[in-house]
């Protein structure tokens, strides 16, 4: 009995440590309110010829409702097409245990804005806000992601999240399998 009493000690000290502290880019309260957002976090990157193009996330409470805020960021000598979000947009995230999570776009649109940098590399930046559904953070909190859509303006996009993510923007690993389940209590 003593020794199932110190393997459930053990377990339990192990999971303490073993959670990640939250790490915020912004946390305000003021008269205002409050906003408290986590940092940008890779979830998708590509290379392919002179392009390359990233999806970044943060997670956002916003005076008690909790968001996903999605910036795509593409860099290319290139032209370099416009994938806007509007109302109608959705995020679908499949989950590996089969269920699918949408999460839907506020009210505006954006088609984000293009920007040349000093290497003659146009890059086109986007911003959106995505509000959770009821019950979607409980899902995503028990199950890894394994594939994203992104419904934009005027076309569809998938992305398979991988279980680790090597990024060459920073050498940094990421792990966009386990987003959510590592961060949402980040912002509960």
């Amino acid at each position: 009995m003593k020794h199932l009493l110190n393997l459930a000690l053990f377990v339990f000290t192990l999971n303490l440590v073993a959670q990640k502290p939250c790490d915020y880019s912004t946390n305000v309260t003021d008269s205002i309110g409050t906003y408290k957002s986590t940092k940008d976090y890779i979830i998708n990157e590509k290379h392919f010829g002179g392009s390359s193009s990233y999806i970044f996330y943060s997670l956002a409470l916003t005076d008690g409702t909790p968001t996903l805020n999605v910036q795509t960021l593409s860099k290319s000598k290139d032209f370099i097409t416009a994938n806007c979000f509007d109302k109608d947009s959705k995020i679908f995230l499949q989950l590996s245990n089969g269920k699918i999570i949408t999460l839907l776009h506020t009210d505006q649109e954006n088609c984000g804005t293009m920007i040349r940098d000093d290497k003659g590399f146009d890059n086109r930046i986007n911003s959106g806000t995505f509000f959770f559904m009821k019950g979607s953070m409980e899902e995503l909190k028990r199950s890894t992601v394994s594939l994203m859509r992104i419904k934009y303006l005027t076309s569809i996009e998938d992305y398979v999240l991988p279980k680790e993510l090597k990024s060459e923007l920073d050498q940094t690993i990421y792990y966009p399998e386990t987003y959510f389940m590592d961060n949402l209590k980040c912002i509960e």
